[in-house]
C-alpha cells in the first residue's frame, strides 16, 4: 500500500475546509491538547485559510483533478507494472492519510484480494512523526476493527537509499542538461515546527542525510548548495532556515540564478508546484534575482519507479 499525504476533492473552500480540518485534527500534525486546540482550529483557521488555501489549489488543478492524486494514481500502476503486470503476487494499492481514497479503503481492497501480508511505504523518504507515524497510527487503527490480522511490515524512510539517492541525482543532472546549471543548488524541504525535533523528532538529521548522499552522488562541494524549510504555519519557530527568507536573502545578496530541489515530496503538488514554482520565485525576482528554476519531483519517473520496486523487493524478503 503506497500512502501519501492527501489532497482536496476540489479547488473550492467547502473542500479545503474539509480536507484542513481532517489534517490539522491530527494530534501527530498539531501537538496541541484538543481541549485548546480544536476551538483556535474550528473559531478562526477553517474561518479564515480555507478560502486562500482554495486560490492555490485552483492555480494548479488539472483537468483531471489534483496533481498529487494524478501522479500518485500513475505511481500506482506503474510500480504494479514494474513488480507484477499479472497480479499473481503483488497486488499495489493507492492510499492517502487524509481525503480520499483513504487508508480504510486501501486495507479494504487488499483484504478483499486477500492479502495476508501487507507491506506500507509511506511516500515521505526522511521519516517524521508529523507524516511516517501518523499514516501508522491509521493503519493500526483500522486493523483493530478486523477480526484476523495479516503479516505487517512498514518502511520507516529511505532517506538516504542509494537508489533514491540515485533517483535524485539522474533528476537534477537531466534537469542541468536542458537548462544549465544555477548558482546555486537549493534543498527545500516541508517545515515542521522546531519544539518537535527537540523533544526527539528525527526529521531534521533524515533531511541531512539527503543532503550530504546526494551531494556526494553529485560531486558538489559545500558552497554550491543550501538547504531550507517551507510551509510553516502560525507564529511558532520552525526548522530554520525558511525557504522564502532564504530566496529573498539570496537574492540580495547577488546569486543571479537558483535552482530549487525538493526531495522531501516524492509527487509534486500544491506545496511544489505553487509554494515553489510560483510564489517562491515570486520572492526572489522581485528581491533581484534573475533565474529560479525548480526541479520536479521524481513523479512516476522510470527511475523512481524502480527504486520503489527494488524497496519493496527488499522488504518482502521471505514472503514467498
Amino acid at each position: 500500500m503506497l500512502v501519501n499525504l492527501g489532497t482536496p476533492q476540489a479547488p473550492d473552500k467547502a473542500a479545503v475546509r474539509t480536507y484542513l480540518n481532517e489534517f490539522l485534527s491530527d494530534t501527530r500534525v498539531v501537538e496541541r491538547p484538543p481541549i485548546l486546540w480544536q476551538p483556535i482550529l474550528k473559531g478562526i483557521i477553517l474561518n479564515t485559510r480555507p478560502k486562500k488555501s482554495a486560490e492555490a489549489y485552483k492555480s494548479v488543478w488539472t483537468d483531471q483533478g489534483s496533481p498529487l492524486l494524478v501522479i500518485s494514481k500513475k505511481q500506482r500502476k506503474a510500480l504494479q507494472q514494474a513488480l507484477d503486470p499479472d497480479v499473481n503476487r503483488f497486488k499495489v494499492v493507492l492510499a492517502m492519510r487524509y481525503g480520499s481514497p483513504s487508508i480504510k479503503h486501501g486495507l479494504y481492497v487488499l483484504r478483499k484480494f486477500n492479502a495476508r501480508r501487507i507491506l506500507v511505504l509511506p511516500l515521505y523518504p526522511q521519516y517524521s512523526a508529523t507524516t511516517t507515524a501518523s499514516i501508522f497510527d491509521e493503519v493500526t487503527a483500522q486493523l483493530r476493527n478486523w477480526r484476523w490480522l495479516p503479516e505487517m511490515r512498514f518502511i520507516n524512510s529511505y532517506a538516504d537509499d542509494p537508489d533514491y539517492i540515485k533517483a535524485l541525482a539522474v533528476s537534477v543532472r537531466e534537469h542541468h542538461a536542458k537548462h544549465g546549471h544555477g548558482d546555486k543548488l537549493l534543498f527545500s524541504f516541508h517545515g515542521i515546527p522546531q519544539d518537535y525535533v527537540d523533544k526527539g523528532d528525527p526529521y531534521a538529521n533524515e533531511c541531512m542525510k539527503t543532503i550530504h548522499a546526494l551531494t556526494r552522488e553529485l560531486d558538489m562541494d559545500d558552497q554550491q548548495w543550501i538547504n531550507s524549510f517551507q510551509s510553516r504555519l502560525g507564529p511558532t519557530q520552525w526548522l530554520q532556515p525558511y525557504t522564502d527568507e532564504t530566496v529573498k536573502r539570496l537574492a540580495k545578496e547577488g546569486v543571479e540564478s537558483i535552482d530549487v530541489i525538493c526531495p522531501g515530496f516524492s509527487v509534486d503538488c500544491l506545496e511544489t508546484i505553487e509554494e515553489i514554482g510560483m510564489e517562491n520565485k515570486e520572492y526572489f525576482l522581485e528581491a533581484g534575482g534573475k533565474t529560479f528554476n525548480y526541479i520536479p519531483a521524481l513523479n512516476d519517473s522510470p527511475a523512481h519507479v524502480q527504486m520503489m520496486k527494488n524497496l519493496v523487493l527488499r522488504h518482502t524478503q521471505g514472503w514467498d
